[in-house]
C-alpha cells in the first residue's frame, strides 16, 4: 500500500494533473479507500503550492536567462494571465481560489502561484487561497470519481 500511497504522490506533483489525476486514479485503478486518495492527494496539493510559489519568487530568474526557459515561461505566463486576470481582479485572493477549485488540467496550484506571483499576492494569501481551492477541487473530483456527479 505504501507504493500505491508513493504513486499518488508523484501523481500530484506532476505539472497540470495534480489532483485532478491522482484522485480518479487512486480510488477506479489502484483501488485505494477514497477517504486516504483523498486525505494523500490533497494534503499533498496544498503542500505543493507555497513550494512552487517560493520556487517562482526565489529561482525562476536565474532560468529567463536561458532562450528556450524564457520563452515558454513567456507563453504560459501569457496564458495564466488571460485566464487569471478577470478572476483576481474582482474577487481578489478568493477568486484566486475559484480559479484552483476548477478541476480541469491547467487551473490548480501551479497555475495558482504563478498567477499569485504575477499579480503580487502575497504568500500569505496565496496559502490560503489555494488551501481553499485545492479542498474544493478535491471535493469535487472524489464526488465525480465516485460517481456522484453523475447524478446531476
Amino acid at each position: 500500500m505504501l507504493s500505491k500511497i508513493m504513486y499518488l504522490i508523484l501523481l500530484t506533483f506532476t505539472p497540470f494533473l495534480e489532483l485532478r489525476a491522482s484522485i480518479p486514479y487512486g480510488i477506479n485503478i489502484l483501488e485505494l479507500p477514497w477517504a486516504v486518495v483523498f486525505f494523500v492527494c490533497v494534503l499533498t496539493n496544498i503542500i505543493l503550492g507555497p513550494i512552487v510559489y517560493i520556487l517562482i519568487d526565489k529561482f525562476i530568474h536565474i532560468f529567463l536567462n536561458y532562450k528556450i526557459f524564457a520563452k515558454q515561461y513567456n507563453r504560459i505566463i501569457t496564458r495564466t494571465q488571460k485566464r487569471m486576470h478577470k478572476y483576481i481582479e474582482k474577487y481578489g485572493w478568493i477568486g484566486l481560489a475559484l480559479f484552483i477549485a476548477v478541476p480541469l488540467p491547467g487551473s490548480g496550484s501551479y497555475s495558482g502561484a504563478l498567477a499569485a506571483d504575477l499579480v503580487g499576492l502575497s504568500f500569505r494569501k496565496f496559502v490560503i487561497a489555494n488551501t481553499l481551492g485545492v479542498l474544493i477541487a478535491g471535493i469535487l473530483v472524489t464526488l465525480a470519481s465516485q460517481g456522484f456527479l453523475t447524478l446531476f
